[in-house]
């Protein structure tokens, strides 16, 4: 009788221990599975931006000062690309407008301005949003490396040769979600081989689209800077 009552006390033992044995902890997400999320987290978000309008509020500055400022609305076409229509400033009055040699040297300055910017504008376009084919295809060469989640939970993702030979472009992730919170390029011109920094804060709808808040663009050679707001995110009414 007292075997018998061993092996059934052994028994309901057996029943309450196993449970709390095979209950496994969570895994641990691996570099593949980040890079796994951060490829979807764009790609969904490039499909929800696709529903929205905004302000784009583009300042360009020399030496410090600042040269010129537009702002246009924008909103994505039928063929996937941003479409942008002026907002209506207030015109410089003739008057105002430098004439003779001086008035030749402001015009000079503004091609130059408008070159350099044009170029400039166009490396942003090219850097961002990042895209998810490019992130995969830097994994598969094996340049592309992360640091584990910090105490905060950011991790940094770093991709060599992103759109051309010598260029970095560095994301800022949050790793309990895979949305990219910011942004780091170096890279250069084509024309000039001028160094250029660019630096990306990306902001958050409450369905965790994100998108590029303020994009600052930075050639050091030429003492240009050029700063990009993207505000008024609203959606397209049917």
């Amino acid at each position: 009788m007292r075997s018998f009552n061993v092996l059934k006390v052994a028994g309901i033992l057996c029943c309450l221990v196993t449970p709390a044995v095979a209950q496994a902890p969570p895994a641990t997400p691996t570099p593949q599975d980040h890079v796994a999320g951060i490829k979807k987290s764009l790609q969904t978000s490039m499909v929800a931006l696709r529903q929205y309008q905004w302000v784009e509020t583009t300042a360009v500055s020399m030496k410090g000062e600042e040269k010129s400022r537009t702002e246009n609305n924008c909103y994505y076409g039928a063929d996937g690309k941003v479409q942008k229509t002026p907002i209506a400033g207030e015109p410089q009055s003739a008057s105002k407008a430098p004439r003779g040699i001086r008035g030749k040297i402001v015009e000079n300055k503004k091609a130059e301005i408008s070159d350099a910017m044009k170029e400039a504008i166009g490396l942003v376009k090219l850097y961002v949003p990042p895209d998810p084919a490019k992130i995969q295809a830097a994994k598969e060469a094996g340049k592309l490396s992360m640091t584990p989640p910090d105490a905060k939970g950011n991790m940094s993702v770093l991709i060599k040769d992103y759109l051309k030979p010598g260029d970095a472009l560095t994301l800022s992730v949050n790793a309990a979600v895979d949305h990219i919170t910011g942004i780091k390029v170096a890279t250069f011109t084509d024309s000039t081989k001028d160094a250029v920094g660019l630096n990306v804060n990306f902001g958050a709808f409450a369905d965790g689209t994100v998108y590029p808040a303020t994009v600052n663009l930075d050639v050091k050679s030429q003492e240009l800077a050029v700063a990009i707001e993207n505000s008024g995110y609203k959606k397209l009414s049917n």
